[in-house]
């Protein structure tokens, strides 16, 4: 790489980062929200947090809306155009030339999304002062614009977010230790280590194996073998606490924290039904410090916090697990600066969403302030409505199908009939023991 490509990357990642930052403070608005107006209720009159006020979080809300709208409609494009990019031909080769191919190309992409946004503007909605707001670029097109990447990042939260949530029961198991009933580890182990012993003897003299196994066959098993006895080890370490308390707690915790959830979209999905002052909408006023947004108080707005972590945690983790954008995910030392760049771009969808998919959820009472509580689309009750159902359905059959499979995979490895050999059709299972030459 030479020292122009170096610039171009340098610059690009530079803007990365500055979309991930980006994308950071969106996760962490709700939250700090929601716990600034219980720190306003619980100390109204305190000197030291006078600067923790309404005006303070509309601006931070403000700010989120402003750079998120700036990194997916500017950055991000022109950091994709620009490591792309070699510069016109005929032109000056260098990092200038490649600044100008980018604008231009960044200023044709505009004028595309510019015509889409009019068409689909016109199509959802035909009135004269619809289409005429959209010739005010900074007021009405851009939060156009974003209410549709907006509404686009709360599907792929619906999509993901349940997916993510089962994902999270099989990357916890395979992070700790898990208690096994009627089993011998020290039986297990050495049977482990014969194996591995055993194999790795036939690859040293391959020339009495060459005829009957390939090569690659017996180094795929040794590895197989060697994992098997790396994990068996680990556990034979593993304290009696570890292993009989610690995985069953972080299960019942996730479990807990997935039931919560789905029961409060439950309950928010009765008030849809009863109450209109269900529907999510935009604060108008910037009175924090008055009620607090949860009837359990201090503690429901904690709760209100984790459930909404937890949910984008969960959400990160289902996206990078779906088939259509498991080859997105990043690899160590191995990662192209096209590839950063859309992790950051999805990253950013997902994490601006987050405020609309928790109060559209019913999460938690705080409105949407600033332009976030703009979106059209979230007064529509059948939408909210639809959302809400497709969330606790798809949340709950995941849950059921994750923990019924993990509770038979149990069973199944408890009464060791895992290591039995598979029937053929047409012929009774037969035992037979392997010899190891």
């Amino acid at each position: 790489m030479d020292d122009e490509d170096a610039t171009v990357n340098k610059i690009a990642l530079g803007l990365c980062t500055f979309t991930l930052a980006v994308a950071l403070a969106a996760v962490l608005l709700l939250p700090f929200s929601i716990l600034s107006n219980e720190v306003l209720l619980s100390l109204p009159r305190n000197y030291y947090i006078q600067w923790l006020n309404g005006s303070l979080i509309h601006g931070l809300w403000n700010l989120v809306f402003l750079f998120s709208n700036l990194s997916l409609v500017f950055l991000m494009p022109f950091a994709y155009f620009f490591t792309e990019s070699e510069g016109f031909a005929g032109s000056k080769k260098g990092v200038l030339g490649r600044v100008y191919e980018t604008v231009v190309m960044l200023l044709l992409l505009s004028l595309l999304v510019l015509g889409m946004v009019w068409v689909a503007s016109a199509i959802v909605d035909n009135s004269k002062t619809s289409r005429e707001s959209l010739y005010d670029l900074w007021e009405y097109y851009l939060p156009y614009l974003y209410s549709c990447i907006s509404f686009l990042g709360v599907l792929l939260l619906l999509v993901c977010t349940p997916l993510g949530l089962a994902q999270m029961f099989s990357v916890t198991g395979k992070l700790l230790v898990k208690p096994r009933l009627l089993e011998d580890l020290e039986e297990q182990l050495h049977c482990s280590t014969f194996e591995e012993a055993a194999l790795t003897r036939r690859m040293c003299n391959p020339t009495l194996y060459w005829l009957h196994l390939d090569m690659k066959l017996l180094h795929r098993q040794v590895v197989t073998l060697q994992t098997q006895r790396l994990v068996l080890e680990k556990r034979q370490k593993a304290s009696a606490w570890q292993r009989n308390l610690g995985y069953p707690l972080a299960m019942l915790c996730l479990l807990v924290l997935t039931g919560l959830s789905v029961l409060i979209v439950a309950i928010h999905i009765l008030e849809l039904l009863i109450d209109e002052a269900a529907m999510p909408r935009g604060m108008q006023g910037t009175s924090l410090g008055q009620v607090s947004f949860s009837k359990l108080g201090s503690f429901g707005a904690i709760i209100q916090v984790v459930l909404i972590l937890y949910l984008m945690l969960s959400s990160v983790m289902g996206f990078y697990s779906s088939p259509l954008f498991q080859g997105l995910r990043p690899k160590r030392q191995d990662t192209a600066m096209t590839q950063i760049i859309g992790n950051c771009v999805c990253l950013l969808v997902l994490s601006s969403a987050l405020p609309i998919f928790s109060r559209t959820l019913g999460l938690t009472r705080f409105d949407l302030l600033g332009d976030f509580g703009r979106f059209n689309w979230l007064g529509n009750f059948y939408i909210v409505f639809l959302y809400n159902a497709a969330f606790a359905g798809l949340t709950t059959l995941c849950l059921v199908k994750t923990v019924t499979g993990a509770v038979r995979a149990e069973l199944i490895r408890a009464f060791g009939l895992d290591r039995l050999p598979l029937p053929v059709s047409g012929f009774p299972r037969q035992h037979s023991k392997s010899k190891l030459q």
